[in-house]
């Protein structure tokens, strides 16, 4: 439980760290965009190229992906059918509320949970690939064709996933790792640089959008973060170990490492695209500061029941 703690006390510290300077106007709303939009073109592709370039992808084909996909559509269909019935969010709000629901933090929480509490690092690697090969693409295909003054062309919604600098670099990362192709270091080692700035970035960004935004649980629906985070901390977990044990059978170490993982609260990064995009901002801080807060007490329970 030491890496769980460890993890969730690194990001409340850069978190505060970045609402004290927005408090002592060091930071402000300026300085939120420009920190985000830092992580987003540079510091974010740049950790994407060096994370994945050391994963094996061949980890993507077990059974712990067909799982954790498994939750993250249950989480996101039942966030879509709400929004259609209920909240009626336009394209963009859409598709930033889903991706609340459903993406997991794997990076900056999930590593150190699987290295320290599941006793291996490479558990997280199916969950982390499914989310910047798959999922993220697609989300910022439709973020892109929402911003568009007019509906693009069929080729031209496939092509700007390509065009994505998050999704040029994690694919660049997979053709490292499946070559086995490996960076010389005056490459290699600013990359690594620059890619250590991406969490920090993202953090005090968010940071400072708690100081100075509206409060959490104002400027937007209780009710939706509420439905949100029993979306992404029970459903998702739950339907990921239904499938894991009653459809693929896995043993004992897959269910725990597969269901814990997928109680992780909302990524950070989740709010760089919302700020990045000006879609939905308050829903996804509010997101990821309910689910982070909460999720401790949750990865606690799936431990405490599976370990």
């Amino acid at each position: 439980m030491q890496g769980v703690l460890e993890g969730f006390a690194t990001i409340v510290t850069i978190i505060a760290l970045g609402a004290l300077l927005a408090h002592l106007g060091v930071l402000d709303m300026a300085s939120r965009v420009m920190l985000s939009r830092l992580a987003f073109f540079v510091a974010s592709p740049a950790l994407m190229i060096t994370v994945l370039g050391d994963t094996d992808v061949a980890d993507v084909l077990s059974g712990n992906l067909a799982a954790s996909a498994s939750g993250v559509a249950v989480s996101a269909a039942l966030y879509l059918l709400a929004t259609r019935l209920v909240w009626r969010h336009d394209l963009g709000d859409t598709v930033i509320g889903t991706l609340c629901a459903s993406y997991v933090n794997a990076g900056n929480l999930g590593i150190p949970i699987a290295a320290y509490v599941l006793g291996n690092a490479s558990l997280v690697a199916p969950t982390l690939l499914m989310q910047l090969l798959v999922l993220q693409p697609i989300a910022l295909a439709l973020l892109d064709t929402a911003g568009s003054e007019r509906r693009p062309s069929l080729a031209r919604m496939l092509s700007r996933p390509f065009t994505n600098p998050l999704t040029v670099a994690s694919i660049l990362g997979v053709l490292l790792s499946v070559t086995g192709v490996t960076l010389p270091r005056p490459v290699l080692d600013p990359l690594e640089l620059i890619g250590g700035m991406a969490v920090p970035s993202m953090l005090l960004a968010y940071g400072v959008s708690l100081r100075l935004g509206p409060r959490p649980g104002h400027g937007t629906s209780a009710v939706e973060i509420g439905y949100i985070t029993v979306l992404k901390l029970v459903v998702q977990p739950v339907a990921a170990y239904a499938v894991a044990r009653f459809a693929l059978g896995l043993d004992d170490h897959a269910l725990l490492a597969v269901t814990g993982l997928s109680a992780l609260p909302t990524a950070q990064n989740i709010f760089v695209h919302a700020t990045r995009y000006g879609r939905a901002e308050v829903i996804a801080r509010d997101s990821i500061f309910v689910t982070t807060v909460l999720s401790v007490p949750a990865v606690f329970v799936v431990a405490a029941l599976l370990a």
